[in-house]
Parts: C-alpha cells; sequence; structure tokens
C-alpha cells in the first residue's frame, strides 16, 4: 500500500467524524413526548419536500371521487386538527384503492386509502387512523427518519475508510455492518415512531370527542385481517398484540380526557357513507 493511500483515508475518516459531530451537536429537538430527537433537516425543508411528493401522488395515483366518502374523512379529520395544536393548513386526500392503508407526509399532508375505511368501520376508528398519522407529523418522525439514515449512511462509509486493507474493503464485514446498522439502529427507531404516534393518536381523539376506546378495536380488525404479521424484531411497525396493550396501558388517561371533551360538547357528528 502506497504511503498517500493510508494519508487519504485517515483524511476521509476525521472528514465523517468531524461531520458527524457537528450534525450530532447541532441537531437535538423534543417530541410531543418529551423524548430527545436528532433532526438534521429544517421544518421548511422537510415541508417543501413532503408537498412536493403529496402533488406528485395525486397525478400519479386515482383520487376517490366520491363527495360523500371525502366530505366523511374531513369530517373526521376536521374534529381532531381543531385539537391537535397544529397552525397551518392540512389537506386529507381518499385514494382509491383497496390497500387497507393511510400515510401522512411532511407539509400536513395525509392520504387515506379506500381499503381502510372497511377496517377502520366506524368515525372513532378512523379517527384513530388519522390522528396516528397527524401524530407523525407533528412528532417531526419524517426528519427523524431522514436525519437517522443520512447518519447512519455516513457512518458506514467512514467504516469503510477504516476498514480498507490494500485490496479494498472487506465486503464481508460492510455487508455485516449493514444489516447491523438496519436491524439494531433503523428498524427499532420506525418502531418508536409508530409507538409514539399510537400514543399521541389516542390522546387527540380523547380531546375530540371520539372514544380512545375504539382505538382497540381497530387493531383488533387489523389483526382479523392480517394475511400475516411479520416477525416483529424485523418490522418496522409493532407487532398488532404490542399495540393493543401499549393502547390499553394508556387507556385509564385517555378516558379521564375523553370524559372532559365530553364536558366541553365535544361530540363530532360525522357520518359514514
Amino acid at each position: 500500500m502506497s504511503a498517500t493511500r493510508p494519508r487519504a483515508l485517515y483524511r476521509q475518516a476525521n472528514f465523517y467524524i468531524t461531520l458527524l459531530l457537528l450534525l450530532l451537536l447541532g441537531g437535538c429537538t423534543t417530541s410531543p413526548t418529551g423524548r430527545s430527537q436528532f433532526t438534521m433537516f429544517s421544518e421548511q425543508q422537510m415541508a417543501s419536500i413532503g408537498q412536493a411528493n403529496f402533488q406528485q401522488m395525486k397525478q400519479e395515483e386515482k383520487i376517490y371521487r366520491h363527495p360523500a366518502t371525502q366530505n366523511y374523512v374531513q369530517c373526521v379529520s376536521n374534529s381532531l386538527f381543531a385539537v391537535s395544536g397544529t397552525p397551518g393548513n392540512w389537506e386529507v386526500v381518499v385514494f382509491d384503492d383497496d390497500s387497507p392503508n393511510a400515510f401522512a407526509l411532511p407539509g400536513q399532508k395525509i392520504g387515506v386509502y379506500r381499503g381502510m375505511l372497511k377496517i377502520a368501520d366506524t368515525p372513532a376508528r378512523l379517527a384513530s387512523v388519522i390522528g396516528h398519522e397527524i401524530a407523525h407529523v407533528q412528532a417531526r418522525h419524517g426528519n427523524e427518519r431522514a436525519s437517522s439514515t443520512l447518519a447512519t449512511q455516513m457512518g458506514l462509509s467512514l467504516a469503510s475508510a477504516a476498514l480498507a486493507t490494500q485490496d479494498g474493503s472487506d465486503e464481508r464485514i460492510m455487508a455485516a455492518l449493514g444489516l447491523g446498522a438496519q436491524v439494531g439502529i433503523l428498524l427499532p427507531f420506525s418502531r418508536q415512531h409508530e409507538t409514539e404516534a399510537d400514543l399521541i393518536g389516542l390522546d387527540l381523539m380523547a380531546k375530540a370527542g371520539f372514544d380512545p376506546r375504539e382505538s382497540i378495536a381497530l387493531w383488533e380488525n387489523m389483526r382479523t385481517n392480517a394475511s400475516g404479521s411479520p416477525v416483529e424484531f424485523l418490522s418496522t411497525h409493532p407487532g398488532h398484540a404490542t399495540r393493543i396493550r401499549t393502547l390499553q396501558n394508556a387507556m385509564p388517561t385517555a378516558l379521564q380526557t375523553y370524559e372532559a371533551a365530553l364536558r366541553q360538547g365535544r361530540k363530532p357528528r360525522c357520518s359514514a357513507p
């Protein structure tokens, strides 16, 4: 190995170490539940990306043009927005797809697939879904996910430089590092997001006057209709039983919030078509 190669590798490794330290020092925020977060991007950047992607989706995917259904989903959503404390203009679109799914993007964009309405078959169960998606946006989960992915990629580049030999990087070691990063960092991080969104969404639906116990009924429906659940350790989402248990543990507080909302006259009147 030439003398210049170790020096070049040292400079490359030093660059990544310095950059990672700067990012770690400058990217600390706090989620709505008080959890420390690592975010590398501004909310303006994330909102711009989310809005652009949502616009593209509306052009490429079929929108469900059924006014009664759209009005129903909007009614449930508006009830949640009213208690979310999140300023700005939310947009909710129903897509004509049989998948029992929904998603949220930074920039206050929410998509609900028509198939989800068969699982979330009451206004309160739909509120559980949409509250969960609002929570993802409020808690900056998209920012965290993008930040952790970029930081992990930078860390792997650093490891590649440090492990380089005369014949180049040991591909087997790098493959193991890639698996370790995926299982040890990225997937559990995403499960943490899902659990946090479940809890924030539970609080939102209770504040809006939707019975929080319906969130458990929703996940019972999801479990019944699931064709097969992946191993939780290798999944980006908690298992159905785990989610139900988490919601059950949080239910006493949610019921107190719900009863307070009813006393304040909050009782959404959204009728499924």
